[in-house]
């Protein structure tokens, strides 16, 4: 009976049992998907010097098909953006044109955010793209999160490994490092506001900091959040960008 305390002992303290990875990510996956959704928000960029909001209404469906349009300020009001089928156009109404972003362009910044258009255009679940590993778990707040990382399976990821720290009892992301492939830490991104929408666990701010640029990072703030929608087809069309 002693040798079999001091065993169970052991265990407890040095051998955590955590689920499988490939469970949490799914849970994950399918509170943060949906066959689609229609969002309105608000992206503040905390600049250096000063900070700026605009606000847009974004419909998406699964992760092929999405379509922005920018309600304010004035300055930015009328631009959308559709990405379909991993092609991205952005329409802007000072000049009239409609401009295709494609490789080396993806890398930028969107509206001198923290995002890059690349960031805009991976939608994929995480199940399809990497591999899962659990390596831990972390009290962050008032939650206990999961730590998993996630290492790239496929060639074509803008970041080829992420951190995630993922709520235990509402399986959504607390916390994320997104990493280069060379190691190098490019993103951290917080999760805030989980409010339970329509059946799933869903954060409601999302901010995201560049730690190779200036600032105080980007902050997206969720005004309002509807799954399952249906959309119309013609928005899902470089014609819907002129109207």
């Amino acid at each position: 009976m002693k040798y079999l305390f001091i065993f169970l002992l052991v265990i407890q303290v040095f051998g955590k049992e955590y689920p499988d990875g490939d469970l949490i990510i799914r849970k994950v996956d399918q509170n943060m998907s949906s066959k689609n959704r229609i969002f309105e928000s608000s992206m503040t960029i905390h600049g250096k010097r000063n900070s700026r909001t605009m606000l847009s209404r974004t419909m998406s469906e699964g992760n092929k098909k999405s379509f922005t349009e920018y309600l304010s300020p004035a300055s930015e009001k009328g631009t959308k953006m559709l990405k379909l089928q991993g092609q991205l156009w952005i329409y802007s109404p000072s000049t009239d044109r409609i401009i295709q972003i494609s490789g080396n362009m993806l890398r930028q910044s969107v509206m001198g955010s923290d995002l890059s258009y690349e960031d805009m255009m991976d939608d994929r679940k995480l199940m399809d793209i990497y591999t899962v590993k659990v390596t831990g778990d972390e009290t962050l707040g008032d939650r206990t999160a999961y730590i998993v990382e996630l290492t790239a399976k496929v060639e074509n990821v803008a970041y080829f490994k992420q951190r995630m720290w993922i709520d235990r009892e509402r399986f959504v992301p607390v916390k994320e490092e997104l990493y280069a492939k060379s190691g190098q830490l490019l993103k951290r991104v917080d999760f805030k506001d989980v409010q339970k929408i329509q059946g799933r666990w869903f954060p409601m701010t999302i901010v995201y900091k560049d730690v190779l640029k200036d600032g105080n990072g980007t902050e997206f703030n969720m005004t309002s959040v509807k799954f399952d929608q249906q959309i119309a087809d013609y928005i899902f069309t470089k014609g819907s960008l002129k109207q």
